[in-house]
């Protein structure tokens, strides 16, 4: 019960951090949302009426945007987190990609929330993913509607370019349940361009087609558990949209942000 009202403060405290338009900014957001809504039914104790729950692994992304001149406030809050429970496909082209990661736990969310709000920061967006035990699901990132060229560094350390577009960039998620390590699951991130398909349309979320492009030197795996969460953003501010971190942490108009991903595990069935 306990691990369950954290996951629920921390949910709160992320929503929180919510823009300023509207007229009914003085009203907790939160008013509406009950405990269940944010974590998960525990279905290891089905009663005899209750119909089977589908085996999932469920997720809440926080989507955040912080001004441009407020970058280095990145800094301290990365300083807040921990990196070792998180594994690199390659550590130093997931740097020099400008890329960073934390890991945290519910009981540091509100230092981070207060640097986040201090720093300028508003929740543009909220997405909840299901993830059957094994499979993906992708987070939508930005789309190209041209072709363009972009910059990355590989997984063997070299500076590449590619041309793509028009498409899609994601991040793919993928997260597995642990074999004899109950409530914890292998959760992994990696970002993906998808090329329309040639009838003009963006192809589902789920699927996975042969000319997916995955920038595997962005990726990382850690071990998570309800109330668990990685914080995905850049280096530092990078507002050339040539670049993979500035074309996926970016957003130069109208006033130029830095976007951050905060990926919170709140449930394991």
């Amino acid at each position: 019960m306990t691990r369950l009202f954290q996951i629920a403060v921390l949910g709160l405290a992320a929503l929180a951090l919510t823009g300023c338009n509207g007229t009914e900014k003085d009203v907790p957001i939160w008013r509406d949302i009950k405990i269940t809504d944010l974590v998960s039914v525990d279905s290891n104790q089905p009663s005899a009426s209750t119909p089977p729950v589908l085996k999932t692994i469920n997720f809440d992304v926080y989507i955040f945007e912080i001004p441009a001149e407020n970058a280095d406030s990145l800094d301290d809050i990365w300083q807040m987190l921990y990196t070792k429970p998180l594994q690199f496909n390659n550590h130093n082209a997931f740097k020099t990609n400008s890329f960073s990661a934390g890991f945290g736990q519910v009981q540091m969310w509100n230092k981070i929330r207060d640097s986040l709000l201090a720093a300028g920061t508003e929740k543009v967006r909220t997405v909840s993913l299901m993830l059957p035990d094994g499979q993906s699901n992708r987070l939508f990132i930005t789309r190209l509607d041209e072709q363009q060229t972009i910059f990355y560094s590989s997984t063997a350390g070299s500076m590449e370019g590619i041309t793509i577009g028009p498409g899609t960039l994601t991040l793919r998620i993928t997260a597995e349940k642990i074999p004899d390590s109950p409530g914890v699951c292998r959760t992994s991130a990696e970002p993906v361009f998808s090329p329309l398909i040639k009838s003009g349309f963006l192809q589902s979320r789920h699927s996975e087609r042969s000319d997916d492009l995955f920038f595997t030197s962005a990726g990382f795996t850690a071990r998570t558990s309800p109330g668990d969460f990685v914080l995905l953003g850049p280096k530092k501010y990078i507002p050339n949209q040539m670049i993979l971190a500035g074309l996926f942490f970016s957003r130069p108009q109208p006033k130029p942000v830095i976007r951050t991903y905060l990926l919170v595990c709140i449930g394991i069935n």
